[in-house]
């Protein structure tokens, strides 16, 4: 579904990205693990089309988007939940679920709508009793809920997510991974950036470790979470995934 090889991006004259190659299959949850500032974000944002590839290839369902702006890669079927939610707070539920089916408009199927939001209020229960409640108001869990909802207001076959445990209780981050999983259950392709490694490594089918702009490693996530170099770098500082997965 997606094949990346020799990627390089960054921004003006940085560097980020550094002949990075990965590829997710349809069905998959792949995780990349990697510290703050290894270039993980920068790698969801060159995919999703937010910055353009400067070198290498982005393949996404046959198609070279590397240097497509965010809405083509969009309406392929590929779409981001950024880092920070980023819901539109002045505006309510609802509204912020239509504009994630934008897309759905640009195809001509905009009579998809209402089947979109039953689905999305079937996964999120709470966004239906709240869906006339102003985004700004909810609760960060509640955020990260409506920001994963907007995503697939798209009918995304892709969903990318970054970091979608930060700042959470653990209980509410639980809720979370148990939705990811969900989603792949649901027949849905799920690439995941996550400051809680151990927690994604033991939802996921594969895993890839970043460290300045380059993947290091790569496996299995059986293996990567048997790996003691990835325990002492990654892994020793999470919470207990065992309570939270």
């Amino acid at each position: 579904m997606l094949k990346i090889r020799n990627l390089e991006a960054g921004y003006g004259k940085l560097k980020v990205l550094r002949r990075v190659s990965m590829h997710v299959a349809p069905g998959e949850i792949v995780t990349i693990i990697g510290a703050n500032g290894a270039g993980k974000t920068t790698l969801l944002n060159t995919i999703s089309g937010l910055i353009r590839a400067r070198a290498g290839e982005i393949v996404f369902d046959g198609k070279e988007v590397g240097r497509m702006p965010a809405e083509k890669v969009v309406l392929l079927g590929c779409s981001l939940v950024p880092e920070g939610r980023q819901v539109f707070s002045s505006m309510t539920v609802k509204e912020n679920l239509i504009l994630g089916a934008y897309v759905q408009y640009r195809r001509n199927k905009k009579d998809l709508l209402p089947a979109g939001l039953a689905k999305v209020y079937g996964l999120f229960p709470v966004l239906k009793d709240r869906e006339r409640q102003l985004a700004g108001t909810l609760s960060g869990g509640e955020q990260q809920m409506l920001a994963i909802g907007r995503a697939l207001m798209g009918e995304p076959r892709l969903i990318m997510m970054d970091e979608p445990s930060m700042g959470l209780a653990p209980l509410i981050v639980k809720d979370i991974f148990a939705i990811v999983r969900r989603l792949r259950e649901e027949g849905n392709t799920v690439l995941l950036v996550e400051q809680n490694a151990k927690a994604a490594l033991r939802i996921a089918d594969r895993g890839y470790v970043i460290e300045t702009g380059r993947i290091i490693l790569q496996g299995t996530a059986e293996d990567m979470l048997a790996n003691k170099d990835v325990q002492r770098a990654y892994l020793g500082r999470d919470l207990d995934a065992e309570t939270m997965v």
